[in-house]
């Protein structure tokens, strides 16, 4: 855990942890204290693909404006304190950001050299069509022979001869493009869709002079890099145990920086002078998050992180390490998404008394009143029951539930067919039925589906591009890992010798004394749950056996699923991927919580018999 060569730690600031995030925060990375660099991660899995076909029609700039916003605030910082950038804004069009930013780079007649990362776009290898059959492009799970597809994976194949238009495929980078574009000078650098952590490994990876073989260091920046990405994430943001602090405090969570040494561990902290607060429960928590079990996966590196160690060193001050790292796969994720057709939602309202009976009746109206070749065009029909009426209501909110009714179609005819047998129902619908008087919902909107595919890194072809000016580009092929290791099975196991309690429980929340975060990783979802106070972890890892999250799950189980669990000792955390339960993912999932955010709280609410010896 020591600075191995003298030299100190980089310090790496995230000013961004998706398009959303206020451009401004660049500026306050820059100015509220010193750092080296300024990452900013843009990109959720869906925003390439929302704008790529207006993009490749001429209608969008390619590029994410809260990226180029940033940039424009905060140049002339950059230049001033030889800030470095490396950022994924550029999105569909990492050059042409990288034009407008030379252009404003030499409009104030500042000393930046600016590249762009290329090579991440397969859309004209792949495109423009998805394929016809399953081994054209592998789909991301593929491997993993426990595994079932949900049902609507492979939904494009279901078209007869009819080809299925993709809109997007891009491939997810490491970090040797920008290293090598660090290397050859470049202050900013702007990439299209490399691995959200990629650009901090890159800082280290540059500062810290590393060969490509030194793995336990990649590895460590790795996790700094997932530690940092989401920005407020790690700061108080989307935190489980936020309900224990003073809600003052997390109103403007400051953003997150890592100070990654030369041996790969690194600090997690902030501005000083910034709300919000970092711990080792904050570190835990988006530790935990989007995981796929105990190897995390980058284009340069795998990252065993079996071993993690996080602890508190200081006020907003947590250390990291306990990483090793191995040779990458020979593979990268392939993010596609294609045209899944049309999508549309009915939203009713049901009050009080006999609720389950109300929707039981409700959907068999509907499904009576929906024509035949309708319903035989529906790739899908929910009847999803959005609450539970309070006890004793004190008022008619707090007895009124809803029905979502979820449905995508090919066909937005059938949509239609859908909304119109609601309105053959009319005056035939059950006691007290009403709903919201805004039914826009109901129309149908194209949507698209997510296929997450696997593609060889051997052939991707990965170019650093300096832009000299405005008409002459030079650039420079940044090659492959010198060696893959095939991932194997994943590690996967109930809790080895369990602790056995024989005294009395006592019936509790299970989050009064655990905490935990949760996510989405394609069509899967991962929970990962560790406890508030050291003597409940013997409790906690004994109890929370893969049959035991099945039987939490509850109604929402269904066998096709598939769960893995593992465990992380030294952070005294258990965690779960439960394939499937988001079925095709992204923006191609009907559940009301399509990205698995909420799951945890979920869980977190269940009522568990907890041994009262260790209360």
């Amino acid at each position: 855990m020591s600075n191995t060569t003298g030299k100190r730690p980089v310090k790496v600031a995230n000013c961004s942890g998706y398009h959303g995030d206020p451009a401004f925060e660049m500026y306050r990375q820059a100015t509220l204290g010193d750092v080296d660099f300024i990452t900013g991660d843009y990109l959720a899995e869906v925003n390439l693909a929302n704008n790529a076909q207006a993009w490749r029609d001429g209608n969008h700039p390619g590029y994410e404006p809260t990226a180029w916003d940033g940039l424009q605030q905060t140049i002339d910082v950059i230049a001033e304190k030889g800030i470095r950038v490396v950022i994924n804004g550029g999105a569909l069009d990492p050059r042409a950001l990288a034009l407008k930013v030379e252009a404003l780079v030499s409009e104030k007649n500042l000393n930046l050299r600016i590249a762009y990362l290329s090579g991440d776009d397969l859309y004209p290898v792949v495109g423009p069509n998805m394929p016809t059959t399953k081994d054209e492009l592998r789909y991301l799970d593929s491997g993993n022979t426990s595994i079932v597809p949900p049902e609507l994976t492979y939904a494009f194949l279901n078209n007869g001869q009819k080809p299925v238009p993709m809109v997007s495929a891009h491939a997810y980078l490491g970090a040797r493009g920008i290293v090598e574009g660090l290397r050859r000078g470049a202050d900013i650098v702007i990439c299209g869709r490399v691995a959200d952590a990629s650009p901090v490994i890159a800082a280290a990876w540059f500062w810290h002079d590393w060969r490509e073989t030194d793995y336990d260091k990649l590895a460590g920046s790795l996790i700094a890099g997932h530690l940092i990405e989401c920005s407020a994430y790690v700061t108080g943001g989307n935190f489980a145990g936020f309900d224990n602090y003073d809600l003052e405090r997390l109103i403007e969570p400051g953003f997150p920086i890592t100070e990654i040494a030369a041996d790969g561990t690194c600090v997690i902290t902030k501005h000083s002078n910034t709300d919000g607060f970092i711990n080792s429960d904050t570190v835990r928590c988006q530790f935990l998050y989007e995981l796929q079990g105990n190897k995390y996966l980058n284009s340069d590196v795998s990252a065993d992180i079996s071993d993690i160690h996080v602890e508190d060193i200081g006020e907003d001050r947590v250390l990291v390490y306990g990483i090793r790292g191995s040779p990458p796969p020979p593979t990268t994720k392939c993010a596609v998404f294609y045209q899944g057709g049309y999508e549309a939602q009915l939203l009713l309202n049901a009050t009080g008394y006999a609720t389950s009976k109300k929707w039981d009746l409700l959907e068999m109206q509907l499904r009576h009143f929906i024509p035949e070749e309708a319903m035989d065009d529906l790739e899908t029909l929910e009847f999803q029951r959005i609450g539970v009426p309070a006890e004793n209501p004190r008022s008619q909110r707090d007895s009124t539930t809803y029905l979502r009714v979820y449905m995508t179609s090919r066909n937005q005819n059938s949509l239609v067919a859908v909304a119109k047998a609601m309105g053959n129902i009319s005056l035939k619908h059950f006691s007290g039925f009403h709903a919201s008087l805004d039914m826009r919902t109901a129309i149908p909107r194209p949507f698209l589906a997510y296929y997450p595919a696997i593609v060889n890194q051997s052939d991707i072809n990965e170019t650093i591009n300096f832009i000299e000016r405005s008409d002459k580009i030079t650039s420079f092929k940044t090659g492959h890992p010198p060696s893959y290791e095939e991932l194997g099975t994943r590690d996967s196991y109930d809790p080895p010798n369990p602790k056995l309690y024989t005294c009395d429980t006592k019936k509790i929340n299970l989050g009064d004394i655990v905490l935990g975060r949760s996510g989405d990783k394609g069509g899967n979802l991962n929970v990962g749950l560790f406890p508030k106070d050291h003597p409940h972890w013997p409790w906690l890892r004994s109890y929370m056996t893969k049959d035991r999250m099945r039987q939490l799950v509850g109604d929402d189980w269904d066998d096709s699923f598939f769960i893995e669990r593992v465990e992380f000792s030294h952070i005294e955390a258990v965690h779960f991927v439960i394939y499937g339960i988001l079925g095709r993912g992204v923006s191609s999932s009907s559940r009301l919580d399509g990205f698995g955010k909420g799951f945890v709280d979920y869980i977190r609410d269940k009522t568990v018999e907890v041994p009262v010896e260790i209360l």
